[in-house]
């Protein structure tokens, strides 16, 4: 039998990327201590790797695909395919960015201000073209985590991951630029995507799990109204497209359905009822596939 080896990340992810994998139709098991959890699906083994090892492993051919941010495959330098950005994260669905941060009072303001200055960081790769790119030199420590701590005393400045800047501006640090931003990603090695059926595999795995995404925020909503209030309605919902319009068997009614973002239906339902809607359902959805 063929056979598909995914590996997923370990860490503040995990739990985010399995919710995700239900909700494309694939039921993992396996506690957060297991390195090797089970899949409902014969043709897909799982294994458990911290994502900043994993483009490394999926492009060396330990696995055939694997799930970590863009950041940790450019600080790997690896050659990959990327399959589809998947835009979650522990806390949002925004980007997390890589910043320069330093203490508030510190006279750094920008990557020239750190010539012969010492940074720590986790993406020592990431920080190290960023500052040849600029014509910098600085010396880069690897940091084993609590980076904001290491600053002003251990060294001038730190480079670290994070989405609301919270945790910096609890340390009293100050972001002076961003590195970069980055999403998570399904990526495969060259060699799966050589192979026709790993590839082909790897190409419904990747609409399920972004069909998933894109419903996240997204709901279906279904309501009965009269002939008279058709037009009134329509023009109080946004829609991916034209939403669905059908005729009820009771002359001079009609079916509307449509996908609207969850967001705004709390705004909508009082209007949606005040021209006329009845029967006003609200649906969850696990895909969305545009």
């Amino acid at each position: 039998m063929n056979k598909l080896v995914i590996g997923l990340p370990k860490g503040s992810l995990q739990e985010s990327t399995y919710g995700l994998f239900k909700k494309a139709g694939f039921s993992i098991k396996g506690g957060s201590r297991s390195y090797f959890p089970s899949i409902d699906d014969d043709e897909i083994e799982i294994r458990i790797l911290r994502a900043q090892e994993m483009s490394r492993y999926v492009e060396h051919g330990m696995l055939d695909a694997g799930i970590a941010g863009l950041d940790w495959v450019e600080a790997n330098g690896s050659d990959v395919v990327n399959l589809c950005d998947m835009v979650y994260s522990k806390q949002s669905k925004s980007p997390i960015r890589w910043v320069l941060a330093v203490p508030n009072d510190s006279p750094i303001s920008s990557v020239k201000d750190l010539e012969g200055k010492k940074i720590a960081t986790e993406g020592v790769g990431i920080v190290e073209r960023w500052l040849a790119k600029n014509g910098v030199k600085a010396e880069v420590e690897f940091s084993w985590g609590a980076t904001e701590v290491k600053v002003p005393d251990f060294v001038d400045a730190i480079v670290d991951i994070t989405e609301t800047g919270s945790s910096l501006r609890a340390n009293n640090l100050k972001i002076v630029e961003t590195l970069m931003e980055s999403y998570t990603q399904f990526f495969c090695s060259q060699d799966a995507w050589a192979d026709e059926w790993k590839k082909q595999k790897l190409q419904k795995i990747a609409l399920l799990l972004k069909a998933a995404l894109d419903a996240e925020d997204k709901v279906l909503l279904k309501m009965n109204v009269e002939a008279a209030n058709l037009e009134t309605v329509k023009t109080l919902l946004p829609a991916l497209h034209s939403p669905t319009i059908n005729s009820l068997t009771e002359e001079g009614w009609f079916a509307i359905e449509t996908v609207v973002d969850e967001s705004v239906v709390r705004e909508i339902i009082p209007d949606l009822k005040a021209a006329g809607a009845e029967g006003i359902i609200e649906i969850s959805l696990n895909k969305v596939v545009a």
